[in-house]
């Protein structure tokens, strides 16, 4: 099995559209004057991120990013890496000093 993740595939930065914030925060029942509500804050695995990137394409894009959904093993215990807002999914691997 794999699970999907979202991540911004130019420089820049991860980042939603209005239209697909809103749509996000319909969906979960964020209230709309929630100060401490951020997009960053949303788990890249979370299936409604997922399902509303899947569904808009590039409508779900913020200004400055390009979303992308890789898959990855269920069992790889994975992190997002970025230089300059554009970003991977790697696998943690253990580390010695």
């Amino acid at each position: 099995m794999t699970m999907k993740i979202a991540i911004n595939r130019c420089f820049g930065g991860f980042g939603l559209s209005p239209r697909a914030e809103a749509l996000f925060r319909r969906t979960e029942k964020v209230k709309p004057d929630d100060e401490y509500f951020s997009v960053y804050d949303i788990p890249r695995d979370h299936p409604i991120l997922i399902k509303i990137i899947e569904k808009l394409g590039n409508a779900a894009w913020g200004d400055h990013s390009v979303l992308r959904i890789v898959e990855v093993p269920d069992d790889v215990n994975w992190y997002i890496e970025e230089y300059d807002g554009m970003e991977h999914v790697a696998e943690r691997h253990r580390v010695w000093e």
